[in-house]
């Protein structure tokens, strides 16, 4: 009989992107598994997962918005509305278990199906875990985290550390250099910069690049730039006319970003740590100052102290950013050292890790 298996969850990419490494390591490892995607309708995964050659189903549910109160007065109806809409999903699928990777979706799914006695799994990216997940924790089978340390948030009997899955076009790519910016229709004479503020884009980063922009074509540096929706108007009518400058908000084949990228500049979640390190390319992080517990300036300070990447803080971008990437693009020695270091830490079998004991779980 057929294994079936839902994951839930998204929002962004740091969710997304481990839950298909997750779903293609399941696949590999048992063929005829059958997977369902649950996530939050309006989000990005109703759209990235299909792409991704995923089914996936939308619910009704949102966070909290600590931005404007009278947008929370829906929200508990949304929430009994999201486990009726879920109690439907687990009666017509049947999983045999359910995988939750963050986001606003994985909370409601995965209290179900532990409330019906089926078993949960849980990956956590962050060294921070989210509130969520530490509720969730008490009753999952098995939490899979990516750092040591997290007894304070999971029971420790019940943690795997494995590491950030990275998606396998990612982590198997042959690229050239050269394929890599004729992709993106550049020149491959010129050092190429990848500026990418994540899937939702990062003003900070942004707006430093774009008060700039200039000065890469007077150094003759070429621009990949990844803006996020937000940005992508201005950026395009920034960049138009520039021959040295490819935007768009948002690079769907990533891979071939990081083939033609010599330098990279990107904010500092964990996904986007484990993808840069297994990419083996010199980072300038930009850490997203808002982030739980500053989380995000935490993870590019223990790059830094190993010798593995830059740091420019967020409020300080619009000064030092771009001066910063002009003077690692002159320095040929401290990129090597940069990518050589990064690459030391690449984790590339967390997926495969992940997908072993989930079925070694479920056929038990």
């Amino acid at each position: 009989m057929n294994r079936k298996i839902i994951i839930a969850g998204g929002g962004t990419g740091g969710h997304i992107f481990p839950a298909v490494a997750i779903a293609g390591a399941l696949k590999q490892q048992d063929p005829s598994i059958e997977l369902l995607f649950v996530g939050a309708k309006g989000k990005m995964e109703m759209e990235k997962i299909p792409q991704a050659g995923y089914r996936i189903e939308g619910i009704d549910i949102a966070g909290f918005n600590r931005s404007s109160l009278i947008k929370n007065i829906g929200l508990p109806f949304k929430l009994i509305r999201s486990f009726f809409q879920v109690n439907d999903i687990l009666r017509r699928f049947m999983p045999d278990a359910v995988i939750g990777v963050g986001g606003y979706s994985s909370f409601p799914v995965l209290r179900s199906a532990q409330a019906k006695g089926i078993p949960t799994f849980i990956h956590e990216s962050n060294s921070f875990a989210g509130k969520s997940n530490i509720l969730l924790g008490k009753k999952a089978t098995r939490i899979f985290v990516a750092s040591d340390g997290m007894e304070k948030f999971f029971p420790a009997g019940r943690i795997s550390v494995v590491g950030n899955p990275v998606r396998s076009v990612i982590v198997q790519s042959r690229l050239t250099r050269e394929e890599g910016i004729r992709f993106f229709g550049l020149d491959p004479a010129l050092p190429t910069v990848l500026s990418t503020g994540g899937s939702l884009g990062a003003k900070g980063i942004n707006e430093a690049i774009a008060a700039r922009l200039d000065d890469f074509g007077k150094n003759d540096l070429q621009l990949i730039w990844q803006t996020g929706k937000p940005f992508a108007e201005q950026a395009a009518v920034l960049g138009a006319g520039r021959n040295k400058v490819w935007t768009r908000d948002f690079i769907p084949q990533m891979e071939y970003a990081f083939a033609a990228a010599d330098i990279v500049v990107s904010r500092s979640g964990a996904m986007s740590i484990a993808e840069l390190c297994v990419a083996r390319k010199p980072v300038v992080f930009v850490p997203f100052p808002f982030a739980a517990e500053d989380h995000q300036t935490v993870n590019a300070q223990h790059l830094v102290d190993k010798h593995a990447g830059l740091m420019v803080k967020d409020s300080e971008a619009k000064e030092k950013l771009v001066d910063t990437v002009l003077a690692l693009a002159k320095d040929k020695a401290r990129q090597s050292e940069l990518s050589s270091n990064i690459g030391r830490l690449a984790i590339t079998d967390a997926g495969d890790r992940i997908a072993a004991e989930i079925l070694k779980a479920i056929k038990a």
